[in-house]
C-alpha cells in the first residue's frame, strides 16, 4: 500500500493488492473522515491503524462510501466507531446486492473469509455538508459511473476526492455516458488543487483540465464508434480489436488493465446501443 500525503491534513491511500483503489483520510482536531475503504481487509487495518496512530482511539468520526462497488465497501465493517454516509441509492444497492457480492468475494479470495456488510447510516440525495474541526467538506452526488456515486470538496484545501467519476480512463459499463460528462466537467469546475481518483495516482492541479478533456474526447470517440459499428450491422467481434490507443488513451496505467476496463466501456455501449 502506498500513501501520498496531499497535505499535513490529508492523505491518500492506494492498493497494492487490487487495481490501485484509493481511499482517502481527512485529519480535524475533532476526528477523521475518510472516504472508502480498501479492497481487503489487511489494508483497510493499516488505514485505520494509520487513523488511530495520529488522532487516537476510536477517533474516525465519519466514513463515506461513494458507491456500492465491493472494492470501496468491504472494509467498512472495520470502522466500528463511525458513522457510515452514502448516496440513499448506495445504501438500497447495498442491501439488495451485498451479500451476494461479498458471499462471491469470500468465495474468490480467502483474504476476505471474515469481511462483514456494513450498511450506510446516514444517506443523502443531492448533497450534504460536514463540518469537523477546521475542515468543510462538500458531499455531492455525481452519477456517471454508477448511479450512486459521490464525491467530496474539501474546500480549504481545495481537494476534490472524486472516486470513480476520475479514473485513467473513464469507465461507463453499467452507468451513463451523459452523466459521467456532467460529473466530468463538474470536477473540472471547481477548479481543484489536487484531484483524488478512485483508482491510480493523484492529480495535479496543472492536470486536472488536460485529463478531463481526454476523458471527455475518449468518451465522445467510443460512443460515436459504437454507433457505427451498430448502425452498420459489423459483428461486435471487432470490438476487440478497437484499441485504447486509437481512443485517444494510453494503455500503461493501472499496470495495463485500463484496457480491459475499455473493452469493458465497448461491450457495455454495443449492448445498450442494440
Amino acid at each position: 500500500m502506498r500513501i501520498d500525503r496531499i497535505s499535513e491534513q490529508i492523505y491518500v491511500f492506494i492498493s497494492d493488492l487490487y487495481v490501485q483503489v484509493s481511499a482517502t483520510v481527512v485529519l480535524t482536531p475533532e476526528g477523521a473522515v475518510v472516504f472508502d475503504t480498501l479492497p481487503f481487509p489487511s489494508e483497510t487495518r493499516q488505514m485505520l491503524d494509520f487513523c488511530h496512530a495520529q488522532m487516537g482511539p476510536r477517533s474516525v468520526r465519519y466514513l463515506v462510501l461513494t458507491h456500492h462497488h465491493s472494492d470501496h465497501v468491504n472494509g467498512a465493517y472495520l470502522f466500528q466507531e463511525a458513522q457510515v454516509i452514502a448516496h440513499s441509492h448506495c445504501r438500497d444497492m447495498l442491501a439488495v446486492h451485498g451479500p451476494a457480492n461479498l458471499a462471491r468475494g469470500r468465495r474468490q479470495n480467502a483474504a476476505l473469509a471474515d469481511a462483514e456488510l456494513r450498511l450506510p447510516d446516514m444517506v443523502f440525495d443531492d448533497e450534504l455538508h460536514l463540518h469537523l474541526g477546521e475542515q468543510h467538506i462538500e458531499l455531492m452526488h455525481l452519477g456517471g459511473h454508477t448511479d450512486d456515486i459521490v464525491g467530496g470538496f474539501i474546500q480549504s484545501e481545495r481537494v476534490f476526492v472524486a472516486s470513480d467519476a476520475m479514473m485513467p480512463v473513464p469507465h461507463v459499463a453499467g452507468g451513463s455516458v451523459a452523466d459521467l460528462k456532467g460529473a466530468l466537467r463538474r470536477i473540472r469546475d471547481s477548479k481543484p488543487a489536487f484531484v483524488v481518483q478512485g483508482h491510480g495516482d493523484v492529480l495535479l492541479k496543472g492536470e486536472v483540465a488536460e485529463t478531463v478533456q481526454a476523458n471527455l474526447a475518449y468518451l465522445d470517440k467510443i460512443v460515436a464508434t459504437v454507433h457505427e459499428i451498430v448502425d452498420k450491422g459489423i459483428d461486435p467481434a471487432i470490438l476487440r480489436r478497437i484499441d485504447i490507443e486509437a481512443c485517444g488513451l494510453s494503455r500503461i496505467p493501472l499496470d495495463g488493465k485500463v484496457s480491459q476496463l475499455h473493452l469493458a466501456n465497448l461491450v457495455s455501449l454495443y449492448r445498450e446501443f442494440s
